[in-house]
């Protein structure tokens, strides 16, 4: 009976002997399976470049803002959004509406300027006659051709001052530059924010006058964005950048970079600087102000290096290296110098070759 325990005993234990060993080999079986199966890359040739990408828009330059010097009615409007105009052409046409009380000023004065005229007009007469008949001298009938000029002079000055006021054109000089608003630059019409009877306001030192169109060159156009406090300094003027027009896809348009603001503004919690950018556009191209766009601008590069991507690369004790494929089934750890890198992609600078296999972590082949 004795006998049979021990022998059931021995038949337990060597059966459990049994399934460890199996157990262990299938478990390093599975792991030289898992090992092998890990896919691998070789380095390349290529380029490395690291970008920063600013937000902001397309503007004109200058964009001039055409504004009477008189105020009325615009009786007429010359020009529509988009045409180009040249100096000089006309925009609209503005009808005086006088001011009654400097109205009624210009007519008294200029009938006080009549009555004197008249004076002055009789008395010549009457000392002409007198010069005839040699009763008075040359020297006293001077004193009353002169007073004659003088209030002839006034009777003109208060026309013409009522006639600017009533029209905003003076009657002797024939000037229309008051009531008809002119261009003053070369270039394309933005906007035209006024009509036919709408009511004007002259720009003078109290107001800045209502607009009657904005005209800019748009051959002349800069990009005006933001760049965060972290890459500003990384940013010099005359460098070049990319732009990309979000309305217009798959063009690039080329900038140079000719302003960074020496002052910080606080955007949603962060700095912001802003940057301007000369656009260059090409004689056939054209861009529509205030479209959104998007400047990549490149703080470094690195062209024709061997690089390979970033996730086989390991870090240990501040060390990097990577696993190189030795034999099948068998990889090495070769320590390597890395330099410039974009996230995706680093710059290896010695310890592989451009025929190495490195081991791919956590992408095994299935």
């Amino acid at each position: 009976m004795k006998k049979g325990r021990v022998y059931a005993l021995i038949v337990v234990i060597l059966a459990i002997l049994a399934g460890s060993v199996y157990t262990l080999n299938h478990l390093y079986n599975q792991g030289q399976q898992e090992e092998a199966s890990y896919r691998t890359e070789t380095p390349r040739v290529g380029d490395i470049v690291i970008k920063t990408v600013a937000a902001g828009s397309i503007q004109p330059r200058q964009e001039i803002l055409i504004k009477p010097q008189i105020s009325g009615i615009v009786r007429r409007v010359a020009v529509e959004a988009g045409e180009v105009v040249t100096t000089g052409q006309v925009l609209a046409e503005v009808m005086v509406v006088p001011d009654m009380g400097a109205l009624s000023n210009a007519e008294t004065r200029l009938q006080r300027a009549r009555i004197s005229l008249e004076d002055a007009q009789t008395n010549a007469d009457r000392n002409a006659q007198l010069l005839e008949d040699g009763i008075i001298s040359a020297a006293d009938y001077q004193r009353f051709d002169l007073a004659l000029k003088q209030a002839q002079e006034e009777f003109y000055a208060s026309e013409d001052n009522l006639k600017i006021i009533q029209d905003g054109v003076a009657a002797r000089s024939g000037r229309t530059s008051n009531t008809l608003i002119t261009s003053t630059i070369d270039g394309m019409v933005l906007d035209v924010p006024v009509k036919k009877g709408n009511s004007v306001i002259e720009a003078n030192n109290f107001n800045e006058g209502t607009t009657i169109a904005a005209v800019a060159d748009m051959q002349d156009l800069v990009f005006i964005g933001k760049i965060d406090e972290s890459e500003v300094e990384k940013l010099s003027v005359g460098m070049s950048i990319e732009l990309t027009v979000g309305a217009i896809e798959g063009l690039t348009i080329p900038a140079k970079l000719e302003y960074i603001s020496p002052k910080g503004v606080e955007e949603a919690g962060a700095i912001q600087f802003e940057i301007k950018a000369a656009v260059q556009l090409s004689d056939d191209q054209f861009l529509r102000a205030g479209y959104s766009a998007n400047a990549n601008v490149v703080l470094d590069e690195r062209r024709e290096v061997m690089v390979i991507p970033e996730m086989l690369v390991q870090y240990e004790a501040g060390s990097t290296f990577v696993e190189v494929l030795v034999d099948e089934n068998r990889y090495e750890r070769r320590d390597v110098s890395l330099g410039l890198s974009d996230g995706i992609t680093v710059e290896v600078l010695d310890g592989v070759s451009e025929g190495d296999a490195l081991k791919v972590w956590n992408q095994p082949q299935y």
